[in-house]
């Protein structure tokens, strides 16, 4: 369906040089620096998966070395989860969230550009440890103890994959900090808390989780590296320390961390639904509980990762059902947004695609967590690639489908321009069904037995790994035409107007009230919430 364009048309901003760029402290700005980082290393982390994928089509692939496999697996999960997930939903919630209040710009502008230009040394860290003697990290993205201790990867590339997240948690923590006080202090004259939009909202919920969980990711890897280098044994037996007080603390932020990387998805999918189904969102206040009740609950599951450590039966239960209570919230905002579409005047656009793509595949992606939270279930599918099924149909099925959806859906607002919906289309299908052509056999061979990170299998296990890697032919071909659609739409696109889906009138947010682009500082006169406006200020 094509899109409804509104007047005025923006006024063109003029063209700006690379250190315009570079010393900008404009929110908006910053956003859009944040989303060109991540295509670049979504681009490098999706080669690293065509690795693997190659390696793995064949039982006895010499492709890989088992060391090399080792570094390119390890990186792989680092960059999507570190280097992709996270700082994508940081670069749209910069972008849009002092838009959604009415705000000039973040609460501490240079503290922002700060943030993001912490990820530039931690990317090169994480690169520049290839070209180090021993490789890159090769002790996976969880970097258990003992295997990345000094005494099995004593290798300096451990040492720069530690620094690299280091820096990457401090950015977050320093975003969040901004983030909270901006909802906090900068809203629009007469917006309630009540009164935000859903994005908001879960950015309110997501920044406080970053703030209680990243700390405890630096202190658990300042632990590490003091042991590898200053002789203190937190982790090492010999010396009075426990292996798996690493994991408790790891998983203590990386379980909050499956939340933080999804939350902010859940508000622009919320957004998405609503303009694309002609209705306001079913159940805000639902929403909103929703939202908090994951955010409290998601610090109470972590030990769900850790059931074959011998934990002792009585926290086994507690955990698997805080696992399966959290479904609660979540299937609240799957009805939520069932109900948005139920009766609504669907407009099938490339992001209400995406958008009802991400509710199926992320559903599917949370049954199967649902079978992990089950204690005999878990004991029998940990290590297998059954796990390696389930964080990808939360983490590509969900997250990743999400931030399409956003682009599609916010593209011409952040840019003056529209993107292909031809292409977009095309993308869609060809990411749906690569998606669960690559991913849902991983659930098959998990039963038969596969185990997760080796770098060779039985030989029965062959055409399943075969399939799956054609599926991921099908997703890289979604992403070669995404990257041209993006570059042709930003050269070339139709021009898009204040509202180019016409979503003012459901919505009421004050992103469509400004310019595409919007202008320095976002708005001529801050805009006011009052009356009627009270009523429709809600995503």
């Amino acid at each position: 369906m094509s899109a409804v364009v509104s007047e005025p048309l923006p006024v063109p901003r003029s063209r700006r040089g690379l250190l315009d760029w570079l010393a900008s402290t404009d929110h908006k700005d910053i956003g859009i620096m944040y989303l060109w980082y991540v295509v670049l290393m979504v681009i490098v982390a999706g080669l690293f998966a065509g690795l693997l994928r190659l390696q793995l089509s064949s039982a006895n692939a010499k492709f890989l070395h088992p060391e090399m496999y080792n570094q390119i697996m390890s990186m792989h999960g680092t960059l999507m989860i570190f280097f992709v997930m996270i700082p994508a939903m940081t670069g749209f919630g910069n972008y849009f969230v002092p838009l959604l209040i009415g705000a000039r710009d973040m609460a501490f502008p240079r503290l922002n550009a700060f943030s993001f230009w912490l990820l530039i040394p931690a990317g090169v860290l994480a690169f520049a440890a290839f070209f180090v003697q021993g490789g890159a990290m090769a002790a996976g993205w969880t970097a258990y103890q003992p295997l990345s201790s000094h005494q099995f990867s004593g290798t300096p590339g451990v040492d720069m994959w530690i620094l690299a997240v280091q820096l990457g948690s401090l950015a977050s923590i320093l975003g969040s900090i901004n983030f909270i006080v901006t909802i906090h202090n900068m809203r629009a004259p007469g917006m309630k808390m009540m009164q935000m939009p859903l994005f908001v909202w879960t950015w309110e919920v997501n920044a406080a989780m970053i703030l209680i969980a990243s700390p405890v990711l630096a202190g658990v890897l300042l632990m590490s590296l003091l042991d590898r280098h200053f002789g203190t044994g937190f982790f090492q037996p010999a010396l009075g320390g426990d292996p798996l007080l690493y994991q408790h603390l790891f998983w203590f932020y990386s379980h909050p961390a499956v939340y933080i990387m999804i939350l902010p998805g859940f508000g622009a999918i919320s957004q998405v639904v609503a303009a694309f189904s002609g209705k306001k969102l079913f159940g805000y206040k639902g929403m909103v509980f929703a939202t908090v009740g994951i955010g409290f609950i998601g610090f109470l599951v972590w030990g769900h990762h850790m059931f074959v450590t011998g934990m002792a039966p009585g926290l086994r239960m507690f955990f698997a059902f805080m696992s399966m209570l959290i479904a609660v919230p979540t299937g609240i905002k799957v009805f939520s947004w069932l109900a948005t579409m139920w009766g609504g005047k669907l407009r099938f656009t490339t992001a209400m695609l995406f958008a009802m793509g991400f509710v199926s595949l992320f559903v599917m992606g949370g049954i199967s967590g649902i079978f992990l939270a089950n204690v005999p279930v878990d004991v029998q599918m940990e290590d297998t690639y059954f796990v390696v099924g389930h964080i990808h149909y939360v983490l590509f099925g969900g997250s990743l489908m999400a931030l399409i959806a956003a682009t599609f859906f916010w593209f011409p607002k952040m840019t003056g321009k529209m993107m292909s919906e031809k292409l977009g289309k095309w993308t869609f299908w060809l990411t749906y069904i690569g998606m669960n052509v690559t991913f849902l056999p991983m659930h098959w061979l998990g039963i038969m037995g596969m185990p997760r990170r080796v770098y060779t299998y039985r030989p029965e296990f062959e055409p399943l790994n075969r399939l799956e890697s054609y599926g991921y032919l099908l997703i890289l071909a979604a992403g070669v035409l995404f990257v041209i659609n993006l570059i042709r739409s930003l050269r070339k696109g139709a021009r898009a107007g204040n509202d180019p889906w016409g979503a003012e009138a459901v919505q009421g947010t004050f992103e469509w009230r400004t310019s595409s682009p919007p202008p320095k500082e976002n708005f001529e006169e801050l805009p006011e919430v009052e009356g009627q406006r009270i009523e429709t200020a809600r995503g």
